[in-house]
């Protein structure tokens, strides 16, 4: 696929099509938190979810991970429905939350090994996978240390690991570099740019947009839960100059309309 081109992927690995989700507030009133929202991911691409906070990132993401339930539309991964099949989307696709959250008491290792099994896979193919794991994302160093004694960097690296243990086609990554400094950023998006060439379709929100703005092949802008524009980073800044000023300028744009 040419990625510098297309914006909706022609065999797309995530797919949500009209996807919306509502809510009612506590004086009654219904609340869109999504509001038809339809993108795509394939297979070695990285799409950037844009959004002010409210904007309904967290909820998309969710809605693929099979956390919510949409009120209407649907999302897929490698054609597993979220609804319908919400077992083969987990076995499809590791998600990791700004959130999630890391035990104490165990090591990395344990912490792998029992997502393993979990996902079915046998003593010799956790083996593999830990090996692949722990030079992947550097854990080498405190992989059998308890993650209470680990910083904010090596948990997130952890949570990622824990994501990738089953090897699924398909990530969601909701705020991943949040906990991280300069160079842990720098490191786990050097990863992802390892996953995506491995043939990983990526999906992930973030705020800093500095951090992603040369690292992914298409962005999706949304406000207000709807999506205000989509693209790619040229096409996005050809008349703005910079991502930042692109994503201001798509949401002045659709509130002024």
């Amino acid at each position: 696929m040419d990625r510098t081109t297309e914006l909706i992927a022609d065999d797309p690995v995530i797919q949500i099509k009209d996807l919306v989700k509502e809510y009612k507030s506590s004086d009654g009133t219904i609340v869109r938190a999504v509001d038809h929202i339809s993108m795509s991911v394939a297979a070695g691409e990285i799409v950037g979810l844009l959004g002010a906070n409210g904007a309904g990132k967290t909820t998309t993401l969710r809605i693929i991970a099979t956390l919510l339930k949409p009120t209407s539309g649907r999302t897929q991964v490698c054609g597993h429905d979220s609804i319908t099949d919400p077992v083969g989307v987990r076995q499809s696709l590791g998600y990791v939350s700004a959130t999630t959250g890391v035990p104490d008491r165990l090591t990395a290792r344990e912490l792998l090994t029992s997502f393993g099994r979990l996902h079915g896979l046998d003593e010799d193919a956790i083996k593999e996978r830990l090996e692949w794991l722990i030079q992947t994302l550097s854990l080498s160093d405190y992989i059998d240390r308890p993650a209470g004694r680990l910083s904010s960097g090596q948990r997130q690296r952890i949570s990622l690991g824990r994501a990738l243990v089953h090897n699924p086609p398909a990530l969601v990554l909701d705020e991943p570099t949040n906990a991280l400094d300069v160079v842990g950023s720098r490191d786990l998006l050097d990863t992802l740019d390892h996953l995506r060439e491995r043939g990983h379709a990526i999906l992930l929100s973030t705020h800093r947009l500095h951090e992603i703005e040369h690292r992914c092949d298409r962005f999706v802008i949304i406000n207000t839960g709807h999506i205000v524009a989509m693209g790619t980073h040229d096409t996005l800044v050809s008349d703005s100059g910079d991502l930042e000023s692109a994503f201001f300028r798509a949401i002045d744009r659709e509130a002024s309309a």
